[in-house]
């Protein structure tokens, strides 16, 4: 009778213990574009819409609120369009950073929906070689320097648990940055305005101990 009280609760009890997370997810970057201003007129500044995929590690230390350090990679080029003309350059970002995770029920929950806001920085990788000649280079210049921005994440989602060490999840994020003006350069006498958004959808899954 003892032995058959005993076993839940040692289940129980590691079942508890289970703090680390780490994981992996896939998704999609869709970017929300910003501007710059040059006496030869105005052009619209982003990064094209691309896949991504990331990593996470996380601590599940307490029933509502956990922390997690991830980091995004999104396979996107610089752009530059205005006047019907366009100008691109190869590249990708990789982001890296800290949130913290608000979940609405406790750990052994089956489902967990959260919301999560965090910082952290965001590298604008430049991965083709300059073009002699580009469109709008009047507007803004497409160069091949690399740069590092700060980064604030907010999103939110849900962990899905499947057994005792596997969750199902799905994320979403906003990722917003400073202009990178190293990278899209405004020509002389022209202003860059507005944030980079990357709004990022993704599914992955976790390994949970």
């Amino acid at each position: 009778m003892r032995l058959r009280l005993l076993v839940p609760m040692v289940v129980a009890t590691a079942c508890q213990a289970q703090r680390w997370e780490i994981g992996f997810a896939g998704g999609y970057g869709f970017y929300r574009s910003a501007s710059i201003y040059a006496p030869a007129g105005k052009a619209t500044a982003g990064v094209q819409n691309r896949f991504v995929i990331g990593a996470t590690l996380g601590e599940d230390r307490y029933e509502h609120v956990s922390g997690e350090v991830r980091y995004t990679y999104q396979d996107g080029d610089p752009v530059l369009k205005g006047g019907g003309a366009k100008a691109n350059i190869q590249g990708q970002s990789h982001a890296f950073h800290y949130d913290l995770l608000f979940h609405a029920r406790a750990r052994r929950a089956r489902v967990r929906p959260y919301m999560a806001v965090g910082v952290g920085v965001k590298q604008y990788v430049v991965t083709g070689p300059e073009n002699a000649f580009q469109p709008l280079s009047q507007i803004g210049l497409l160069t091949d320097v690399n740069e590092v921005k700060p980064l604030l994440s907010a999103g939110g989602g849900a962990k899905m648990r499947w057994g005792e060490h596997v969750l199902w999840r799905v994320d979403f994020r906003d990722y917003v940055t400073p202009f990178p003006k190293k990278v899209i350069a405004p020509a002389p006498g022209g202003t860059a305005r507005g944030l980079f958004q990357q709004f990022t959808p993704m599914v992955g899954v976790s390994y949970v101990f």
